[in-house]
């Protein structure tokens, strides 16, 4: 056992490659996802209790910092869409070429911020 093993990880200097982004996004995306829905759940109840509630939850969405939350969000929904399809595609023998993983990984993560760019203009206005 003479192989050299690094001391340490500088982990600001690891390339990954463009499957191993998206991989590791996809996660990212599906916790901030399941993080939102008790949010989601409790906004929904206080806009359900009453008048009050619903000035106090659309106040709230009005706010800067909640349109980039929810900016935030539409890209979580977009890039765990599109990675989930490229995965499952992945998981029946399609695309598993190194090429084509690489492509796809890219279209991926494309797609999804085009999906945000797009429909983030209608959640800023």
């Amino acid at each position: 056992m003479s192989a050299k093993r690094p001391v340490f990880l500088d982990l600001w200097r690891i390339k990954l490659p463009a499957t191993g982004i998206v991989s590791i996004l996809h996660r990212v995306s599906g916790l901030l996802m399941i993080a939102a829905v008790p949010v989601a759940a409790a906004l929904l109840a206080l806009s359900l209790a009453g008048p009050e509630g619903f000035a106090a939850v659309a106040a709230l969405l009005e706010h800067w910092l909640a349109k980039v939350a929810l900016v935030v969000l539409a890209w979580s929904l977009a890039h765990h869409l599109f990675a989930g399809i490229r995965h499952l595609f992945l998981d029946i023998g399609i695309g598993l070429d190194r090429p084509v993983a690489r492509t796809s990984a890219r279209a991926a993560i494309t797609v999804a911020v085009a999906a945000v760019l797009i429909g983030g203009g209608v959640i800023l206005l």
